[in-house]
């Protein structure tokens, strides 16, 4: 029969008959189909889906939390780690660590000095420009009032002469100054008239002449100085002030006071020859 092949057997060659396939139609099971060309894919049930569906969301949450688990573990290392950064050193780094360090601070008490050597000179320049101000000032101040262009005040006297019939003359009145200079006065007037350095005095007909103004008794003299020494230049026996009584039976008096002011000024004097020296 050529439908019939040999099949061997563990029983033995006894041939074993099988049956031809039948042509345009399988019959197997529960399928049955009418081409032959593809085997029937059976549709699996809508449970079955489902059943997977949740079991692949179950692995998916559980994946998730190991990760997120993992990352906190590695964060915790990694903070861990870095608290003890130092710890984890060898002696020699942390030898190497100190020398750093200890150069470091070298530099910068380096610069501090440094710094603070600019800051002193600094101040010592502010220090210098305000000393040299407040000398220029000071001595300003101390040119115009010997200078007579700034008012003064202070300790001082007043004197008084006071004519009664005999005029004083130009030259009495020049010695009474003077001895209100020797005796240490700063500052002097005499009635409306500032007397400097430069203060000349003399008889014309009208009576004295003070820096090209009439003086008129009674006369008042303003000195700021030692009180107790100008008035005893003044009234000293044999003085000045005897002498005016004596020779020009004038009355003379001498007021101490406290807080002489001297209002009168005169202006700044313009010189045609004489400069300063620089």
């Amino acid at each position: 029969m050529p439908w019939i092949k040999k099949l061997h057997t563990d029983a033995g060659d006894e041939p074993v008959r099988i049956p031809p396939k039948a042509k345009g139609r399988i019959h197997g099971g529960g399928d049955d189909t009418t081409t032959g060309s593809f085997p029937v894919v059976r549709r699996k049930p809508g449970h079955v889906l489902d059943a997977r569906f949740s079991r692949v969301k179950v692995l998916t949450s559980l994946l998730v939390a190991f990760l997120t688990a993992l990352l906190g573990f590695g964060y915790m290392v990694q903070v861990n780690n870095t608290k003890s950064s130092y710890e984890g050193l060898s002696e020699e780094e942390l030898v190497r660590l100190l020398d750093e360090t200890s150069t470091q601070v070298d530099k910068l008490e380096e610069r501090k000095s440094q710094l603070s050597q600019q800051l002193s000179s600094i101040k010592s320049s502010a220090d210098k420009q305000q000393e040299a101000a407040r000398i220029a000032q000071q001595n300003e101040q101390s040119s115009g009032i010997l200078a007579g262009h700034l008012p003064a005040k202070g300790k001082g006297v007043t004197i008084t002469i006071d004519e009664s019939g005999d005029r004083i003359d130009a030259a009495t009145m020049f010695t009474v100054i003077e001895e209100l200079r020797n005796a240490g006065a700063e500052v002097i007037a005499c009635n409306d008239v500032r007397v400097v350095t430069s203060t000349y005095v003399k008889d014309t007909k009208q009576g004295i002449d003070l820096d090209g103004s009439k003086l008129h008794s009674p006369y008042e003299f303003n000195a700021i100085g030692d009180p107790d020494a100008l008035q005893n230049a003044v009234q000293i026996a044999g003085g000045v002030g005897s002498r005016i009584k004596v020779q020009f039976h004038a009355s003379v008096s001498v007021q101490q006071s406290n807080s002489v002011k001297i209002d009168q000024i005169r202006l700044p004097q313009h010189y045609q020859y004489a400069q300063t020296v620089e």
